[in-house]
């Protein structure tokens, strides 16, 4: 099982090129990333998109990148020679025209604007993009290492929480049967202080008790919760992302203990149902992290 949190980071130099990726993931419905890397490495881009989906299902990835070419042919120096010589003969006549000893140097020229131009060379996009790549599948595995711990932490404690659901639905199923029992005593109780010395109509108590208990019948759910538990167990137990069929069952736990609640008027298996509902809820919340 993995979370949908993570961060991994790589920093990979070959050639004078060096390359560094670093990746943060945090909770997302969907597959969502989001790229900031220098425009050297756009080109890359498109790659760089599929590798990550080939590798996660969900998440909001945060991509960050970085690129330093210290290679000696990074950068081409250009010479506007015509502009040089125009600096030049101006040096000149300004030496003719007021005595001054003319000092200007190539150094001099080559300071005045425009005369030389520093452009990026061309990058060799090959290389560059397999230096790129690798240095992703290195961040990569690192964020799905964090993943994958975060996810095993996660799946110890749901799973610990899904036995505390087993064992409060097996509380509801004992606790229910004393429920019909303690309503026809009541019931009974009742009528006798109204009839008084009259005899009970048993035939009537024993509809009444027979058309309640049929009313507040809870084992078609608590049947039903047994099944969503083995579910859990099931998918906690299989390596494919789990999230969005955790999200469903968590709310068919909820949607079952919510209707014994409504079936039920013992104040007992209402207090179970409550613990049970703040179970769901933090159950729920770490569903949310997981991928």
């Amino acid at each position: 099982m993995y979370s949908m949190t993570g961060y991994g980071r790589a920093n990979l130099e070959r050639d004078g090129r060096t390359v560094t990726i670093e990746l943060k993931s945090v909770n997302h419905r969907f597959l969502d990333l989001s790229f900031r890397m220098p425009r050297s490495l756009n080109m890359a881009e498109d790659a760089m998109r599929k590798r990550i989906a080939e590798k996660l299902n969900r998440g909001h990835v945060d991509l960050f990148a970085s690129y330093k070419n210290a290679r000696s042919d990074a950068r081409v120096v250009s010479v506007d020679s015509a502009l040089a010589r125009a600096y030049a003969d101006a040096f000149a006549k300004i030496s003719e025209e007021t005595g001054l000893k003319n000092l200007a140097s190539a150094m001099d020229v080559a300071r005045m604007g425009d005369v030389l131009t520093v452009t990026e060379a061309e990058e060799d996009q090959e290389a560059l993009t397999a230096l790129v790549m690798e240095a992703l599948d290195v961040a990569l595995e690192q964020m799905k290492a964090a993943r994958l711990n975060e996810g095993e932490r996660l799946k110890a404690d749901m799973a610990g929480r899904i036995d505390r659901l087993e064992e409060i639905n097996l509380q509801i199923e004992s606790r229910y049967p004393q429920t019909v029992s303690e309503y026809e005593q009541r019931l009974r109780d009742k009528i006798e202080e109204l009839l008084g010395d009259k005899s009970v109509d048993e035939a009537r108590l024993t509809q009444e008790v027979a058309i309640m208990a049929d009313r507040s019948a809870i084992a078609e759910e608590t049947v039903r919760l047994k099944s969503h538990f083995e579910q859990v167990r099931q998918v906690l137990s299989d390596s494919a992302p789990a999230g969005r069929k955790l999200d469903f069952i968590v709310q068919e736990l909820n949607r079952e203990f919510n209707t014994i609640s409504s079936k039920s008027q013992d104040v007992a298996i209402t207090r179970l149902v409550v613990e049970a509902k703040s179970e769901i809820e933090k159950l729920r919340e770490q569903v949310q992290n997981v991928e």
